[in-house]
């Protein structure tokens, strides 16, 4: 149990977590106006990047700097590089421009040394790990994405902070549908969790109760490469029923768990030798728990961020409202 200095500390953390993801949000948002050929590139192992994921990253970075008064240790998944030099130039002024939304003192230097602040190891003492858009080919599809937030102190998330700009704040509405307005979860180690939309006030949510019988609603991703969704089904069915999935990308799947729009969130691996990046699950993951859920891996191993970038010793990962969650797990045995 926390004590009060470190329940104050980590609710700090929250806090300053909250503040950087918000208005990380604004910038992401003002880059959907940008020609498509400057929104989107291709990283080395093919997958997206685009101006947002630089703008998140340096806002985040800006913010933190400036709530801790100095230096912070930010594990981030975006490296400067691809802003560097003439090649660089058009993509950066982009980058800058996204950044001003939110911190209109920026310069192309500010920009650079705050994406580069991002690109830190992970180490022993407490450190922040972001996922800038999470959910890239969602942000593209002007869909589901997210900007992830948390702090990992001894090894497990400890607070943290999910922005989701394109998810509405209640249950209803298509999720495929980009909300004008979004929403934002936040948790603390025994804290608790909450919702609320950018400028809003925050309120407490709940994972929602699974009862034997009742189809089993499970988030699952548009990218059918991103989970074994053949594999979900089966174990769906072993459970007592598969109900009517809800498709969207990103930690957002957390978040619709942790309020209790869905049952549970299942990633089954793909591969034998994949391994999750800690940035993917580290704020999420503190939200569900903090909300009721239960996260683990497929195997009920909890998650382990003590081990550099990658969930090494994770395999896969199962959230779950309390009572269904050791029923998928045996399913997921037997399948």
């Amino acid at each position: 149990m926390q004590n009060a200095a470190t329940e104050s500390d980590l609710a700090l953390r929250r806090r300053h977590a909250e503040d950087a993801v918000a208005a990380a949000m604004l910038a992401t948002r003002s880059v959907h106006d940008l020609p498509g050929e400057i929104r989107g590139l291709l990283k080395d192992d093919r997958s997206p990047v685009t101006v947002a994921d630089f703008a998140a990253q340096a806002v985040v970075v800006m913010s933190l700097r400036e709530s801790a008064g100095g230096s912070i240790r930010l594990v981030g998944e975006e490296h400067p590089d691809a802003l560097r030099g003439e090649e660089g130039r058009p993509l950066l002024e982009a980058v800058v421009a996204a950044v001003r939304t939110a911190r209109p003192e920026a310069d192309a230097d500010i920009v650079l040394d705050a994406v580069a602040a991002g690109t830190a190891e992970p180490g022993p003492e407490g450190f922040w790990t972001l996922d800038p858009v999470d959910g890239t080919k969602g942000f593209l599809r002007r869909q589901q994405y997210a900007i992830a937030l948390g702090w990992i102190e001894d090894g497990v998330p400890q607070a943290g902070a999910v922005g989701c700009p394109h998810l509405p704040e209640g249950h209803s509405g298509d999720v495929s549908v980009a909300d004008p307005v979004g929403c934002l979860a936040s948790a603390h180690a025994g804290g608790g969790a909450t919702m609320r939309t950018p400028d809003g006030e925050a309120a407490s949510i709940h994972a929602e109760a699974w009862r034997e019988g009742d189809p089993i609603r499970c988030c699952e991703s548009v990218e059918s490469g991103h989970s074994k969704q053949d594999r979900t089904a089966a174990v769906l069915e072993a459970c007592g029923g598969r109900g009517e999935p809800v498709r969207l990308d990103s930690q957002c799947k957390y978040v619709v768990v942790a309020r209790g729009q869905a049952h549970a969130y299942l990633r089954m691996p793909t591969r034998a030798d994949y391994v999750e990046r800690i940035w993917d699950h580290a704020a999420g993951s503190l939200v569900a728990t903090e909300a009721g859920a239960v996260v683990t891996d497929i195997d009920g191993r909890p998650l382990d961020f003590r081990h550099g970038r990658g969930l090494e010793r994770n395999r896969g990962i199962v959230c779950a409202s309390a009572a269904l969650h050791p029923r998928l797990i045996a399913a997921i045995a037997n399948v």
